[in-house]
């Protein structure tokens, strides 16, 4: 009897029929090409995982971001933050020298306060004292974000502010911050009060124009007036009219007065309408540095807890934030930390930058006061050490299409001025920058519609942006990185990658797989996933039947250009780092693993339970005639084990026949094969035949390579 070989050719395609895909892989799940001499490529099972994080106390929410680093201690670390549960995230880090600890929480705190206006100045002063008796007391270490603008001594205070700059205040109602003018400098009261105001929004009848009554504004006609908290101008009787975003100014009718235009005609119903908000809007972040002792004398650094004359210290601690998502890198040992929340409709938005220092003993990250205090992500910028912002703001209402980045090496100086490399830019095309991440030699930035390079150039532009490509965009936030100088992502309907020859379409034959199962209501939830120790790149994604959490991955293979697909759910990662082999988060357990560890016999397992891993190939042709064939034996041909190890895996062969390619094949098998299996005696007719191979033992390895079959003629068909 003849014999003939079955070569499977590597790579999954989904987009060719079963037929159509002869000898090639139709599905799989958890499985690996690695190149052979031949450049073709064989296909072996995928690397196991087991815990990182032995702690005794549990990750309590879904990991949505990871970051390795080590700081000047040579202490490995691991950051993680999570979403939202029971109304709090969790910004955390592990101390990767011996994960076997409980993670140090280092979650910002917060609060949001709306007091009448209490503030009071000194002429000829640029330090504002602020009365707040719902809170307290305040500390150097806290910020304040005023989102409603607070006229008091002939100054204007609005946005994000340090408290306690520079001086010690005894009061545990009270705290100083400094107006600052456009330019960063001391913006000095010229007059010593107490009366303190804000805004007051005026309109008559039937008019879209609003006089804002604002002492000593300061805003010049075509100036942008930002209003950060909803503020409802209506008479009370119709549909509510209300203000909330920027406005361009109009007019100026005096210091104290100007005028915007509202969206909304005011009803012809009565003659005039006022609103205000009644109430300053103030948002306090607070932060704990590495000990504090206040004294009547000044401030000293001695220990936590005492100021005025032996005078216990509470100071004023408020609620772990919210997040969604984070964004994090880092800045030398310090970690960067941006969290992503969109805050309920007509409320500010307070999408700050934190900082961690993991040798100032500080148990909080803290916010950079000078930093935007919204943004969409972040990422630290080379060569020149710079923070980059996107999704930023220079008013408080977020621009979708802002990019911000401090001066280089100070991530306290933001404002742009001819001294520093402080600037910004606005991307002038698309609706929103969706990602943002430093590619080589550059930062990349994607609008939903195109790409876009960032190229430091120093000063005075400091960067030039240039769109590098139209039509491929960025199908979420995480859904792009970096692999050996290579930067691929996802689109909304196909993959990309960027090279030193320009951006290309990455030729997809899982197309269907993903696009068509895809559940493009929980889009952020993407994540992308290098493994550069097998030069994969994943992207792991949330299905149509997956109640919107990741569920199902599709990999591609960099060095063979091939592609698979399963199902695993990830949602965070972090490549190969000074913390070893790469980790996930699984957001169905709340667990991180490590992925590719050499640790003991768990390298091939999932964590402690079988990995099911499996491939099945497309239809071949037995016979291209009239005749069935007959296959009477079958060789395999495998490896059993790693080199060096035990050859003990366990796989099953089961052989799909039919004559036609949309009828229900007979299933031969499954049979299961061991390093001691010479052949098997399947006894198989028909004229097409699929072969599927799958293993769910534990602690093993198999890579196949070329199956060998005995057949002859078996009647017409």
């Amino acid at each position: 009897m003849p014999h003939a070989s079955v070569k499977l050719i590597p790579g999954v395609d989904q987009n060719e029929t079963p037929a159509l895909n002869t000898t090639g892989i139709s599905t799989c799940n958890l499985i690996r090409f690695i190149p052979d001499r031949n450049g073709i490529g064989l296909i072996q099972k995928l690397g196991g995982w087991i815990k990182y994080y032995l702690g005794s106390t549990g990750i309590p929410a879904i990991i949505r971001n990871l970051w390795a680093w080590e700081d000047t201690n040579a202490v490995r670390r691991l950051a993680f933050g999570t979403e939202n549960e029971s109304g709090r995230s969790i910004l955390g880090v592990i101390d990767g020298s011996n994960p076997s600890l409980n993670y140090t929480d280092i979650t910002p705190k917060s609060l949001t306060n709306q007091i009448p206006p209490q503030a009071s100045t000194t002429s000829g002063s640029s330090l504002v004292v602020i009365t707040d008796t719902t809170v307290g007391p305040i500390t150097q270490y806290d910020s304040v974000y005023i989102a409603t603008h607070i006229s008091v001594g002939g100054i204007v205070l609005f946005g994000l502010y340090p408290c306690n700059p520079n001086v010690v205040i005894f009061n545990s109602t009270q705290y100083y911050v400094e107006a600052l003018t456009i330019l960063g400098n001391p913006n000095y009261a010229t007059s010593t009060s107490s009366s303190a105001s804000i805004a007051q929004f005026t309109t008559t009848a039937g008019a879209v124009a609003v006089n804002v009554l604002l002492p000593n504004h300061g805003y010049s006609q075509g100036s942008t007036y930002p209003i950060l908290v909803q503020t409802d101008i209506s008479d009370g009787i119709g549909s509510p009219i209300y203000l909330y975003g920027n406005y361009i100014v109009q007019s100026v009718v005096n210091q104290n007065n100007f005028v915007i235009n509202s969206i909304v005609q005011s009803p012809a119903s009565a003659n005039v309408y006022i609103g205000n908000t009644d109430k300053a809007y103030l948002i306090y972040s607070f932060g704990k540095g590495a000990e504090a002792f206040y004294s009547g004398y000044g401030l000293g650094h001695y220990g936590f807890g005492k100021y005025g004359y032996g005078e216990t210290l509470n100071p004023a601690s408020g609620d772990p934030i919210s997040a969604n998502d984070w964004t994090m890198d880092n800045w030398g040992q310090i970690l960067i930390s941006c969290p992503i929340n969109p805050p309920p409709t007509g409320t500010p938005q307070f999408q700050p930058i934190y900082q961690w220092d993991p040798t100032s003993n500080a148990s909080e990250a803290t916010i950079i006061p000078f930093a935007p205090p919204v943004n969409d992500g972040v990422f630290v910028a080379m060569p020149q050490r710079q923070i980059i912002a996107w999704g930023s703001t220079e008013t408080g209402v977020q621009d979708p299409l802002l990019v911000r980045w401090c001066d280089v090496n100070n991530f306290y100086s933001w404002i742009p001025l001819v001294t520093n490399q402080a600037g910004s830019y606005r991307i002038p095309k698309g609706s929103k920058i969706v990602g943002a991440i430093q590619g080589p030699q550059q930062g990349i930035i994607w609008t939903d519609i195109d790409c876009w390079s960032m190229q430091y150039i120093g000063p005075p532009y400091v960067y030039s942006f240039n769109e590098i490509g139209t039509g491929c965009g960025l199908i979420a936030r995480k859904a792009a990185a970096s692999v050996n100088g290579v930067v691929y992502w996802m689109g909304p309907s196909q993959f990309f990658s960027l090279t030193g020859s320009g951006i290309q379409p990455v030729f997809c034959p899982v197309w269907d797989v993903i696009f068509q199962d895809l559940d493009t209501s929980n889009l952020d939830k993407i994540r992308v996933a290098v493994n550069s120790r097998f030069g994969e790149i994943t992207w792991y994604y949330p299905t149509l039947s997956n109640s919107g959490e990741i569920n199902a991955y599709v990999k591609f293979n960099v060095v063979l250009q091939q592609w698979d697909f399963g199902n695993l759910a990830r949602s965070a990662w972090v490549d190969q780092s000074v913390l070893g082999a790469p980790i996930g988060s699984d957001p169905n357990t709340l667990q991180l693993y490590q992925h590719e560890s050499n640790n003991g016999n768990y390298l091939f397992n999932a964590d402690t339970s079988p990995m099911v891993s499996s491939f099945q190939t497309g239809y071949f042709a037995l016979n291209e005639a009239d005749l069935k064939t007959f296959i009477d034996q079958v060789w395999p041909d495998m490896k059993w084990g790693l080199y060096g190890g035990d050859q003990n895996a366990t796989v099953n062969l089961t052989f799909y026949a039919t004559d036609y390619a949309g009828q229900t094949p007979i299933a031969y098998g499954p049979y299961p094969m061991t390093v001691n299996t010479t052949f098997l005696t399947p006894r198989i007719r028909g004229r097409l035949v699929s072969i599927k191979l799958e293993s769910e033992d534990l602690n093993s390895f198999w890579r196949i390579g070329n199956i060998r079959y005995r057949f002859q003629q078996d009647g017409k068909f």
